[in-house]
């Protein structure tokens, strides 16, 4: 795919700023949004979301050099015959916004081709705080610009885990969150597998298939600050396609021996 010259770090980080500029002061009361109807991922789409993708997307566009975008709200989009990949969650995190929780956030990853695989760059915004985690491959991963690095001993501190469906997922995961000192459901993946990152996570749980844009930029935050990602089965996911549909289960530990410890109470669940 083409090469570009703009689509970096600092480019992200100033889309980034003006995010948090127009909408990090933005405090929704709860349940004060109507849907505008379903994005292009079949979710409902809420003015928020529409916000932050027309303000990243022109953002993009005004970069005036070819790739593609893979967007939750707009689908799939061509800009100047298309090459490198961008992968956007405008709001991850949509529900907790709509009603009030303030835990949401922007996420922004750009890939060689369409593989996760192949993610280079990711980009995740706390709109609410402004703290931003990056990530380059091979050059490591970063907190408001100081690197960053997951957790090393094989303690589960705190567990965070998703249930799209609390009456099947969390079965599948409940012996695991016995073993936690502490457990969280925070609501919003990028900013939980950056938080793995941090290293105030010890592992990120999330049994039900998600789609590429829901953790394409917790992918390369979490292996680049030396922890590990896979599905449930603890399969890789690197070959994994990139799109719109919901395709795997979501995995992270902030090291291997973390990651095989809580291997063990899925298949013997």
């Amino acid at each position: 795919m083409s090469e570009t010259q703009n689509l970096n770090i600092p480019t992200l980080r100033s889309i980034g700023k003006e995010l948090l500029a127009k909408i990090g002061n933005i405090r929704l009361r709860p349940f004060k949004t109507v849907s505008l109807g379903k994005g292009a991922s079949g979710d409902k789409t809420f003015p928020i979301d529409k916000m932050a993708e027309d303000i990243i997307m022109s953002r993009l566009e005004s970069i005036n050099e070819p790739f593609s975008i893979i967007s939750e709200e707009y689908g799939y989009k061509e800009i100047s015959g298309g090459g490198r990949c961008v992968v956007i969650d405008p709001i991850d995190g949509s529900k907790n916004a709509i009603t009030g929780i303030p835990f949401y956030c922007s996420s922004i990853a750009i890939a060689d081709s369409l593989n996760i695989g192949s993610i280079k760059i990711a980009y995740v915004i706390n709109l609410l705080t402004g703290d931003e985690f990056w990530a380059e491959r091979g050059r490591g991963a970063f907190f408001n610009g100081e690197r960053i690095y997951a957790q090393t001993d094989d303690v589960f501190y705190l567990i965070a885990y998703e249930a799209q469906s609390p009456r099947r997922d969390i079965p599948i995961i409940i012996k695991l969150l016995s073993e936690a000192r502490r457990t969280r459901c925070l609501g919003a993946t990028a900013l939980d597998l950056a938080h793995v990152a941090y290293g105030s996570v010890s592992v990120f749980v999330s049994p039900a298939p998600s789609r590429s844009f829901d953790f394409a930029a917790g992918w390369l935050l979490v292996k680049e600050s030396g922890g590990i990602f896979t599905d449930l089965k603890g399969t890789s996911i690197d070959d994994l396609q990139i799109g719109l549909q919901k395709s795997v289960s979501i995995f992270a530990s902030g090291n291997q021996k973390l990651h095989e410890r809580a291997l063990r109470f899925f298949q013997t669940g």
